[in-house]
């Protein structure tokens, strides 16, 4: 799931990344809890209850597993996003597909009768690229029963923001401005309040909530740049056939180049797709069903009808109404015999006094609460949120929170988190940094080393937590804001995990605690097949993939490449008629290569000259969007909140979460020793370390397999138990799994620091060794025309291609070491810029905007 203000002349994107958020401060809210919260688990605002659920990794899996469930919709659908695309396609490829484009699907889902209601996030036009009006518009204008909210209103006003617009706008021709310059009382009156709260936050939640019986949610929006498989390709080039495009128009992004940028118009993505790659995303999400069901339902509804009166009661009289919930939260299906108590023995997951200071909350007296039985009911499933009165009229509720510290707190074994941001704080001397989750790693980490016990946290992140391609400019002050944050929560700054756990007594903290990114490689298919389709043509091929978007996207806005003919989409013709006489036999995409069973990249096919082939070589990050927790293969805390104050105060960004334990048992280990292990979270966990790993295959976007449809459809999730590539994952304590773990990393991390000289890098511990490690080898992004022939002069490379001269042995010595790659597993580089005393600072100063809005 799902930024100050960030981007000189770009807006806000880099801060939050992909999901642009907005900001206010941390004591505009009230902190307190309902009574009738303090008995429920976690002081959420729902009872546990129970349900089915089912994992998702990566969003084609998921998407598709969407698309079944809105086929089957009757009565209603329900959805909460951030940014909501109309224009997505929920299978591919889209060729094949326009029946599954998302509004397609909703239009015809209103034709059969079913009530559709939608909560966006309403952002700042000015700052962020969302653009909720189109999407309000777009699909309130296929049927009547499409009801469409945005929220927050902003109102922008006053003489200071009026002075700033004039110094921001001084070149009109400039979509966004430079808010990182703009005076607070001005960004104040840009974003407006409501009851005196500064408008900075977002809606961040995701949620589908179908006839009442089914529910999907997690880290995906349904919108641009989230449609991925497993393996991650990030080549999409199709010199052979275009329709077998599969990110077509905005949905091929890599906003560490090109941010997204006028939405509504698929023809504005700049990104070459002939010479940059996309950026993967990694994510995962869940489908529900069961009682867990209706408490998401009173969790939409209870939203919508907040937004109804505070906004739409009085406006379009008649138009909209408010929603009926349902009577109460469904009670959860007991166990007919037995007691699940022996197996939920080691994790106690209830709430304390003692864990509340961690988040700063009030010291209310609370009741614990242990989990319920659940037998053929499915598992224990406790819905948890962040919300106050800005985002729901109710106070503070920090329920997300809570249910973290205690998973940490009560973890026995082994604690994994997958997570866009990492932001928290071991003592109150790291404010304006709030949540304390980072003192539950500490204390628990403490714990197991005083006790002598097997204990371990791996944590994945992102690399660079928002877009910035180039860290240095003026443009990546708010990526350089986040990252540094985040060293100083990790390793850095005299307060963070690593230091603080030395100072308390455990001498290597990394035996416990060891952090991990994500990154690949891919090759474009400029083959010589496009050259000579373009030459029998006389069209570019970009030109025809351009026309590709024209004539599948029936949203396509206005935008026309008249030919002498005079019809739209000659150009696409004339090259796939040139096309369809030539015989490419190179891969328009080799992620295969570092999955398992793959083919070797040496025997890759390559239609074309060997400098050319070693010029199609390309890298990006692996974007984590995941927010994901699994503690000892029994518990798995998964939503929309990220690990940061913004997500988890309650008093900021609205999230949802839901925490669940399934009583299914699963023979394995833990450490050497034998154990019983849930198959939901043993499942997921040991998916996912395969798929990090390459222990997993290359997936097909249109090969549906067992995962692929909602529980209803398709029952629990499909595991292959026992297989060699599971009992390689099966036990995260193992030394056999932590030598394999650390090998492919480090082997990993070696290989694409020498090829492709990314940052962040180890290597790079000062700004002159980041010139010299990064900038003078290659064409930075945002370079204009003049810069890149001066750049093309020097002998310098387009961003994120492979370094030339560091292979003499040509395009055969790059395979040789490229084919060392396997997953996408790599170190986290805890050295980058540690020789930097304040890396957010360089080229630019911050302005009075407090630092609080930065975690």
């Amino acid at each position: 799931m799902h930024s100050i203000f960030l981007k000189v002349e770009r807006g806000l994107n880099e801060l939050f990344g992909g999901e642009k958020h907005s900001h206010t401060h941390g004591d505009e809210c009230n902190h307190a809890h309902p009574d009738s919260h303090t008995t429920n688990r976690y002081q959420s605002f729902a009872p546990q209850t129970s349900g089915q659920p089912k994992w998702y990794v990566d969003g084609c899996s998921y998407f598709w597993a969407v698309s079944e469930a809105l086929e089957r919709a009757r009565e209603s659908i329900y959805i909460l996003d951030w940014w909501l695309s109309p224009e997505l396609y929920l299978r591919r490829p889209p060729a094949r597909n326009e029946q599954y484009r998302l509004d397609n699907m909703l239009k015809a889902a209103a034709e059969r009768g079913v009530q559709i209601r939608v909560v966006v996030y309403k952002e700042v036009p000015q700052a962020l690229t969302l653009n909720s009006e189109h999407t309000k518009h777009a699909l309130e204008a296929l049927h009547p029963n499409i009801k469409v909210f945005r929220h927050p209103d902003h109102h922008p006003s006053g003489h200071e923001l009026q002075e700033d617009l004039a110094a921001g706008f001084k070149d009109m021709s400039l979509r966004a401005f430079d808010l990182s310059k703009f005076s607070q009382d001005a960004l104040k009156s840009l974003y407006g309040t409501s009851d005196d709260v500064v408008l900075f936050w977002a809606h961040h939640e995701k949620l589908c909530v179908i006839d009442d019986q089914i529910a999907f949610m997690g880290g995906l929006d349904m919108c641009f740049g989230r449609w991925d498989t497993q393996s991650h390709p990030i080549a999409d080039a199709h010199p052979g056939n275009l329709d077998a495009i599969i990110f077509p128009g905005q949905d091929y992004n890599n906003a560490r180049i090109y941010d997204f940028e006028d939405v509504n118009k698929w023809e504005n993505n700049k990104l070459d797709r002939t010479t940059s790659s996309r950026m993967g995303w990694s994510d995962i999400s869940i489908s529900l069903t069961g009682p867990i069901v209706s408490s998401l339902a009173i969790h939409f509804v209870d939203r919508w009808n907040y937004i109804y009166s505070q906004k739409y009661s009085t406006r379009d009289e008649g138009k909209y109404q408010s929603l009926q919930p349902p009577p109460s939260h469904a009670p959860p299906h007991r166990s007919l015999g037995g007691s699940d108590g022996e197996f939920f023995g080691g994790i106690h997951h209830h709430f304390s006094r003692r864990m509340r200071r961690f988040i700063g909350a009030d010291d209310d007296d609370e009741q614990s609460r242990e989990p319920l039985e659940a037998g053929e009911g499915g598992a224990h499933i406790q819905l948890t949120r962040s919300c106050c009165e800005w985002s729901s009229g109710h106070p503070t509720e920090h329920s997300i929170a809570n249910a973290y510290i205690d998973a940490i707190t009560n973890a026995q074994h082994f604690v994994y988190i997958e997570n866009q941001f990492f932001i928290t704080a071991t003592s109150a001397e790291q404010h304006p940094v709030a949540n304390k989750i980072g003192r539950a790693i500490v204390d628990r980490v403490k714990r197991a080393h005083e006790n002598n016990e097997a204990f371990k946290i791996i944590v994945i992140m992102p690399a660079v937590p928002a877009f910035a391609g180039d860290l240095k400019s003026d443009g990546a002050l708010g990526t350089r804001a986040i990252m540094e944050f985040q060293y100083n929560s990790i390793s850095r700054g005299g307060y963070s995990i690593l230091e603080t756990l030395k100072k308390e007594g455990v001498p290597d903290p990394r035996i416990y605690v060891n952090f991990y990114n994500l990154r690949n490689y891919d090759r474009i298919n400029t083959s010589s097949t496009m050259g000579e389709a373009e030459r029998v043509s006389g069209v570019p091929y970009e030109a025809a993939r351009r026309e590709f978007d024209d004539a599948v996207e029936s949203g396509y806005d206005g935008y026309s490449r008249q030919e002498t003919e005079g019809h739209l989409g000659s150009q696409y013709r004339r090259y796939q008629e040139a096309a369809s006489h030539l015989q490419d036999d190179t891969w328009d995409s080799i992620a295969a290569c570092y999955m398992a069973n793959s083919p070797r990249l040496d025997e890759m096919p390559w239609q074309g000259t060997p400098e050319s082939e070693l010029d199609a070589f390309v890298s990006e990050e692996l974007y984590i969007h995941s927010k994901v927790l699994i503690a000892d293969d029994r518990l798995v805390i998964c939503g929309s909140a990220n690990l940061n104050d913004r997500s988890q105060l309650g008093n900021h960004d609205s999230e949802i979460a839901v925490v669940i334990e399934d009583p299914s048992p699963v023979d394995s280990a833990m450490a050497g020793q034998p154990y019983t292990a849930s198959r939901f979270a043993a499942s997921l966990r040991r998916q996912l370390f395969r798929k990090h790993l390459g222990l997993l295959p290359h997936q097909a976007c249109d090969q549906p397999g067992d995962n692929w449809s909602p529980y209803a459809a398709g029952g629990a999730n499909q595991y292959d138990w026992g297989s060699r590539e599971d009992r390689l994952v099966a036990d995260p304590l193992s030394d056999g799994f932590r030598a394999l773990w650390e090998r492919t990393a480090r082997t990993n991390t070696e290989v694409f620091s020498r090829a492709f000289h990314n940052v962040p890098n180890d290597a790079v511990r000062t700004w002159e060794q980041y010139d010299d490690f990064f900038s003078r080898r290659f064409v930075l992004p945002g370079a204009d025309d003049e810069e890149r022939a001066e750049a093309a002069r020097l002998g310098k490379v387009d961003y994120g291609h492979v370094v030339r001269d560091e292979f003499p042995g040509g395009v055969h010595e790059v395979k040789e070491w490229l084919g060392r790659v396997r997953g996408t597993l790599v170190e986290m580089p805890l050295d980058f810029l540690v020789e930097v005393d304040d890396i957010a600072k360089e080229g630019l100063s911050l302005n009075a905007i407090t630092d609080e809005l930065y975690t």
